[in-house]
């Protein structure tokens, strides 16, 4: 259990940035129930990553905590304000992947002892005499006994507590957890929304960006300023190559695992997608790499699901290998 306040999640949202117009309408859902004292004891915010759900979360932890609104918002200048600044609010409670004392290396579940903590915690008075706010997140990454100890407490609540869950992937929670807490989803945005957004951070070709980042305007603005659209050049050119039977997928494999080897496969499977998209849309693509539809479905299948494996003990190096070596020469 930490009070730091942030997750070490890498961000297109900045703390203190203006909330980004597609999350507003849930703002506003919830400040005006706050307002009214209708607010429920525990909340899942949850959407795809990179739409500034936890943006949206961190400011309205704040603003339940603040000494002082402001049009609804935390002042950032009252004592409640200056310690969440300073991530030593009392009554401000993280529960995320930690490291495991034993092993000395970063946990991939968030484990029942810390929520077992947390409800310690919770069960008692608030520190400062408002609320008590715990913020648990990835809530996804909770193993089964964490979710089991933490439905005891979403089903008898402490008074003036709120619990936000922020998963990326709420269906891997309990369906029991999920039924105890409000749903609010962050959806992706207009297409019109996401390039105004896009074009008011700088962000040079927008449209190319967003399409391949599939629609997402922070998943887009992480591609454009971290190098995501040259990696996807790169693995559009490696898998033509690999098609034309030109490529060597063992060194592929290991120059993918030496740099995002999971952009790399993400950008590959939107590849695939969009180049099955045009072919039914009769649209023109500059990336096809000539397989038959079936094909490209079953690849950029593939790719996701080993996205999904890479996460585990396998070497990146190898299992990239295996899949590269796996992909067919065109049929032109």
């Amino acid at each position: 259990m930490s009070d730091d306040g942030e997750t070490a999640m890498v961000s297109a949202f900045a703390p203190g940035d203006p909330l980004p117009p597609w999350c507003m309408p849930a703002w506003d859902v919830l400040a005006a129930r706050a307002a009214s004292g209708s607010l429920p004891h525990a909340l899942l915010v949850c959407g795809p990553a990179g739409l500034g759900k936890r943006a949206l979360t961190e400011a309205f932890v704040r603003a339940r905590l603040c000494e002082s609104l402001r049009d609804g918002r935390a002042c950032g200048s009252c004592r409640a304000c200056r310690l969440l600044a300073a991530g030593t609010h009392p009554d401000r409670v993280l529960v995320t992947l930690e490291e495991n004392p034993k092993t000395h290396k970063m946990r991939t579940e968030i484990v029942v002892d810390q929520v077992r903590a947390l409800s310690a915690r919770l069960a008692m008075a608030s520190q400062l005499g408002g609320w008590q706010v715990a913020v648990i997140d990835p809530a996804e990454a909770m193993n089964t006994a964490a979710q089991n100890a933490l439905l005891k407490t979403l089903e008898e609540p402490t008074a003036s507590s709120l619990i936000v869950l922020v998963a990326d992937h709420p269906w891997d929670l309990n369906p029991t957890v999920r039924s105890r807490c409000q749903r609010v989803e962050i959806a992706l945005p207009t297409p019109a929304q996401a390039t105004a957004w896009l074009e008011s951070r700088g962000v040079a070709d927008p449209a190319a960006v967003l399409a391949a980042a599939g629609g997402n305007p922070g998943q887009a603005w992480l591609l454009a300023e971290h190098g995501g659209m040259q990696r996807r050049q790169e693995v559009a050119r490696d898998l033509l190559a690999l098609a034309a039977g030109r490529g060597d997928a063992r060194a592929i494999g290991r120059a993918w695992a030496d740099d995002e080897p999971d952009q790399r496969l993400e950008q590959a499977a939107r590849l695939l997608e969009g180049a099955l998209r045009a072919r039914a849309e009769g649209a023109r693509t500059r990336f096809d790499p000539g397989w038959d539809d079936a094909t490209l479905g079953a690849r950029c299948a593939d790719a996701n699901r080993l996205r999904v494996l890479l996460n585990g003990p396998l070497r990146s190096d190898l299992a990239l290998f295996d899949w590269l070596n796996g992909l067919p020469r065109a049929r032109r």
